[in-house]
């Protein structure tokens, strides 16, 4: 019991320290748009960004000061890696389960 309060803990601290560069929230100095891996970093943070920004009007899934192309493509690389990839061991899991 005890330990899983502990990974609740942990989990929930984690969530609050990635939370803290979402885009929009006025890290990004507009002299240096974001680049390929602040759209790394954003694409793995689109869900939490997503739900603080139902909150707070300021956050974006998306950074809007951003490189252009290269943004685009390393936010698109950590979405697709991160949301594919569970997708893919979903579907082994069920495999496993009819043989």
């Amino acid at each position: 019991m005890k330990k899983r309060i502990l990974m609740t803990a942990l989990f929930i601290g984690l969530v609050f320290l990635l939370a803290g560069c979402v885009p929009g929230d006025g890290t990004i100095d507009p002299a240096k748009p974001a680049g390929f891996l602040w759209g790394i970093w954003h694409g793995w943070l689109a869900p939490i960004s997503l739900i603080i920004g139902l909150f707070n009007k300021s956050i974006r899934v998306y950074e809007v000061l951003n490189t252009g192309w290269w943004y685009d493509f390393g936010f698109y690389i950590a979405i697709i890696s991160g949301f594919g990839g569970l997708s893919l061991t979903r579907k082994k899991a069920k495999k496993e389960k009819k043989q």
